[in-house]
């Protein structure tokens, strides 16, 4: 990679740019041939790398900011791809304000649950291919996002598929895990045909895969054919980002190591649907707004609908879970509103505070033996105070507390909504917002505040070494990391605008009544799980609470039977389909044709095979009656003439 001689657009020099693919590419190729050779040492390894492609791509980010607005982007040519005819294209990357800002979230806290995994994968006897598949998710959501063409983009969003099949199901053995992995694979499938098409769409439509081009060409486009294009891009989106009706797989995908839980959720493929829609925005733009609406109102729905299962889930993994589908939902909600830079802002926050809520949730399962289940937990803040603390500054991002970075990014989504006068999305981020707080605040007081209570046959213990050397910067960044758009001299928001826009804002008191309302709804959340899960009598409170409930609270906890709902309407069906296509077209039409046709000259040649008998005088009488026709058919034909 370091040989190739790259065609550089007008813009900003770019520093060493293949090495953000191609040093983790490189890390899973070694990993997975000298992996057992390597042993302990291909963590390392595998940090190594994907820490390497972080300064790479800070080191990039460095000279675009050196760079003048109106020139920070370029395009960087690695080799020529596919040539046929007309149809040209190559391994371009892509290097702006927007694909760079993606490479230092998958880069950075990438290289973050990678250093943690060294502690959470010890004595695995599979250890160097977990960090091989590591290195290779990370590699192909690089690709993804420094792809300058549909079709390199789908080679990434194809690669971060098949990785996370590698990674839900690693522990094979275990059923659960093996069919969580089958099911995430067929439920992407379907999403990722659509983008497929839609990829036709634009080709057949603009004669070009190229990103640049077609975001030029999008304006001309009919509202008709730029709605479809842009639906079936999102129909993609709703599968790699979980959203309504393709979220299924997501929960169950918590069968994988919780490292993988944490890189899926925070820093590579859930992403890469609300980075593809941000990224083709004007093709969104050009549909006259029905695909926008789409998107708002699927963003918001799903939201609220992960929220609500949520609430009543008790395996802490799963909670996480259904909050990332939630959050996702609002940086759809965001991108629906035409805040394409909030959408970014809140996948960057999101990433700081989602990691480390996966991290530290795989600290106390490491500690209680792999165990999730909060109602056998209490009070380890005590015992565990590094996950105990790093844990608390992930739940008061997530859930809005001001100056943590989850209020910054979820108040500009919220007051984005109601600037662009979509009061109903508003309403419906703002009532999710108390939800999100209320389940959030319920698992870490049921998990690390009261009395100490852990499994039985369980010791807690705090986060090891390498497991702490995460927890640690990704606390410190739930904190701050909403400065990256406070106003100044560069925040994030205006460093998009060249890619994606500007995002209108609230002004003057607006401003601080919506962020008032936000703000309170959020603490309300909180003092609502504190009222009936720690305060004194509380059980007897819950018990009053959840009463005239039961219906929506028992149908939140099987997940609105979403999972049998698909099981009788589609699986089943295609199940049966299946068999008979097997037992029926197969095996009685398609083997009954071709073995019966086997069947007839085997039973004609049995039969024809006792005309050769050995005896002469046989053949010479065969032979008689054949001079015999011959002549009395030439006769024949003589005497009718």
């Amino acid at each position: 990679m370091m040989g190739v001689q790259g065609e550089v657009a007008a813009g900003f020099e770019p520093v060493l740019a293949p090495l953000i693919i191609g040093l983790p590419l490189a890390g899973a190729v070694v990993l997975l041939i000298f992996g057992k050779r390597i042993g302990r040492l291909s963590g390392v390894l595998a940090c190594g790398t994907i820490g390497l492609a972080a300064v790479a791509g800070l080191l990039n980010f460095i000279a675009l900011l050196g760079a003048p607005e109106e020139s920070r982007s370029t395009t960087q040519h690695l080799f020529d791809f596919i040539s046929v005819g007309r149809f040209q294209t190559g391994v371009d990357l892509l290097l702006d304000p927007l694909s760079l800002v993606m490479v230092m979230v998958v880069t950075g806290v990438g290289t973050l649950i990678h250093v943690y995994s060294i502690g959470y994968m010890h004595g695995d006897p599979r250890y160097p291919r977990f960090f091989a598949y590591l290195n290779l998710f990370a590699s192909f959501m690089l690709l993804l996002v420094l792809a300058d063409n549909l079709l390199l983009l789908y080679v990434g969003w194809e690669g971060v598929g098949l990785c996370s099949y590698l990674l839900i199901g690693f522990w094979f053995d275990r059923p659960s895990a093996a069919a969580a992995a089958k099911k995430a694979f067929l439920v992407n499938r379907i999403g990722d045909f659509a983008f497929l098409i839609g990829m036709f769409v634009l080709f057949g439509a603009i004669g070009s895969l190229t990103i640049g081009q077609i975001n030029e060409a999008a304006g001309a486009l009919s509202a008709g054919v730029a709605t479809t294009a842009a639906l079936l891009l999102f129909a993609g989106a709703t599968g790699k980002s979980a959203q309504i009706p393709l979220y299924v797989w997501l929960p169950d995908a918590m069968e994988g190591p919780t490292p993988v839980s944490a890189l899926i959720h925070a820093a590579t493929m859930v992403t890469a649907g609300v980075y593809m829609v941000a990224r083709f925005s004007p093709v969104f733009e050009a549909s006259g707004g029905t695909a926008l609406t789409v998107v708002g109102v699927i963003g918001a729905a799903t939201a609220l609908w992960a929220a609500l299962m949520a609430c009543t889930e008790y395996d802490i993994k799963r909670v996480l879970a259904y909050s990332t589908i939630s959050q996702l939902g609002y940086m759809f909600l965001a991108l629906g509103v035409g805040a394409y830079s909030i959408a970014v802002f809140h996948l960057v926050t999101h990433a700081f505070f989602k990691g480390l809520l996966f991290l530290g949730a795989g600290a106390v399962m490491h500690a209680l033996d792999g165990n999730t289940d909060m109602r056998h937990m209490g009070g380890l803040r005590r015992p565990m105070p590094i996950v105990g603390y790093t844990f608390m500054a992930g739940w008061l991002a997530i859930t809005g507390v001001i100056p943590f970075a989850g209020f910054w990014s979820k108040d500009a989504i919220l007051a984005a909504a109601w600037v662009e006068g979509n009061y109903v999305l508003w309403g419906v981020g703002v009532f999710t917002t108390l939800l999100t707080a209320f389940y959030m605040s319920r698992l870490y007081l049921r998990v690390f505040e009261g009395p100490l209570r852990t499994p039985e046959g369980t010791h807690a213990h705090d986060a090891p070494l390498t497991m702490a050397i995460a927890l640690v910067p990704l606390g410190v960044l739930s904190v701050a990391g909403g400065v990256i758009n406070l106003p100044g001299l560069l925040t994030l928001e205006h460093f998009l605008e060249p890619v994606v826009g500007e995002s209108l804002a609230p002004e003057g008191a607006l401003a601080f009544i919506l962020s008032g309302i936000a703000l309170v709804v959020a603490v309300a959340g909180i003092m609502l799980a504190r009222s009936i899960y720690m305060a004194s009598g509380a059980e007897a409170r819950r018990a009053r609470f959840v009463r005239p409930m039961a219906p929506l609270v028992n149908g939140a906890r099987h997940k609105f039977y979403v999972d049998e709902i698909y099981g009788r309407l589609i699986v089943l069906p295609g199940k049966r389909f299946a068999l008979f296509c097997a037992d029926v077209l197969d095996r009685r039409g398609i083997d009954g044709i071709v073995n019966g046709t086997a069947t007839l000259i085997g039973r004609t040649s049995q039969g024809l095979r006792h005309i050769q008998t050995g005896y002469v005088r046989n053949y010479a009488a065969t032979f008689l009656l054949g001079v015999v026709a011959v002549f009395s058919f030439l006769i024949l034909r003589v005497v009718a003439g």
